[in-house]
């Protein structure tokens, strides 16, 4: 049974080298997950991937089925879940093409279903969520890179927006005084349902451009962030790989 699953968002729809060994489509109570779970066999390891915003990338962050996503690979067998991110960089550490194992998490995010605790009830559920991320994964995380020469960092703030537009400026000005370092806009409810099911989950966040108002102050462009996510996400893709050959 596979027990470490990958999700992929913007910019890693797939895994190159992953040995294919089964795709399947797997209907939860909560609905259909964003795509058919891909099993596979990539440096001699078992994994299973899933693309979070589909296999076209044709699902925007507020209509992600995410309790159905981590349903599903909870249902797998899965036990822990590496969450790849495209983020902007809030943080003057974080210019375009930077990755970051991101440490904590502000939820700005409204409307979407959050819990698997709310319907059918014998008493009502609450879970620690202090820290939201999995100390062991982020550990491994940051040293995979910093074996590979990777410069990372270490921790930081995500702060989680509804999308599917991009910030206002003065929004990003709000979310650094509330002490975020990167913005996205899919890391809540992913997270808190990961612990919900007792996953172990981390993130590995890859800055894709500077958040509104940050760097030269200039209007975001759609082609720097493809271009800066090509070649952030092959460094991802790389330590990836290294690591499956430490768990």
């Amino acid at each position: 049974m596979t027990e470490l699953a990958i999700i992929g968002g913007t910019g890693l729809t797939s895994l190159n080298g992953l040995e294919i060994t089964k795709r399947e489509m797997i209907q939860t109570p909560f609905g259909e997950p964003s795509g058919p779970l891909t099993h596979g066999v990539l440096n001699g390891k078992e994994v299973l991937f899933l693309a979070r915003h589909g296999d076209d990338h044709t699902i925007p962050p507020h209509r992600i089925n995410y309790r159905a996503n981590l349903w599903a690979l909870h249902n797998a067998g899965v036990k822990q879940v590496l969450a790849v991110a495209a983020v902007g960089g809030i943080h003057e550490a974080l210019p375009p093409g930077a990755l970051a194992i991101p440490d904590q998490i502000i939820d700005y995010t409204w409307g979407r279903p959050s819990t698997y605790f709310e319907d059918d009830l014998s008493e009502v559920t609450h879970i620690d969520f202090s820290y939201p991320y999995c100390k062991a994964l982020r550990a491994l995380l940051i040293e995979q890179c910093q074996a590979m020469g990777l410069s990372i960092c270490e921790t930081g703030t995500y702060g989680a927006t509804q999308g599917p537009r991009l910030e206002t400026a003065a929004e990003i000005a709000r979310m650094e005084r509330d002490g975020c370092t990167m913005v996205g806009m899919t890391g809540m409810p992913e997270a808190t349902l990961a612990r919900e099911l007792e996953l172990d989950y981390a993130c590995c966040a890859v800055s894709a451009n500077w958040a509104a108002g940050k760097g030269d102050g200039s209007v975001i462009s759609m082609a720097e962030i493809e271009l800066n996510l090509t070649t952030g996400m092959e460094r991802v893709r790389s330590v990836l790989e290294q690591l499956l050959l430490r768990l």
